[in-house]
């Protein structure tokens, strides 16, 4: 399984998808199925994001797995200390955001 990664968004706060295929697509293959997805569904996508759109889009026309949140069966935090480690979510109790933070 090969996995793919799609964002929008500055680079303080955007969305993410990971889709995931059997076949291992060059990069530029992959942009080209991305922007393909992106034309058709930019005016008419009922996910919440675009990024989201186009990942089901992928999904419908050429096989992909979209792995969104609701297929997220737990996720863990991890630590060095035991008592930090601890189920943090399961099913569809939460939402992933990534933010990219600037230190100063």
């Amino acid at each position: 399984m090969y996995f793919y990664e799609i964002h929008e968004g500055d680079d303080e706060m955007g969305t993410q998808v990971i889709v995931a295929h059997e076949t291992r697509y060059q990069p530029l293959d992959f942009l080209r199925l991305v922007k393909q997805a992106r034309a058709k569904v930019l005016d008419t996508y009922e996910e919440d994001t675009l990024t989201e759109g186009i990942a089901a889009e992928l999904e419908r026309v050429h096989g992909f797995t979209y792995v969104s949140d609701d297929r997220l069966t737990a996720a863990v935090n991890v630590s060095e200390r035991e008592d930090e480690t601890f189920l943090a979510a399961t099913g569809d109790e939460h939402r992933s955001i990534y933010l990219a933070l600037d230190e100063e």
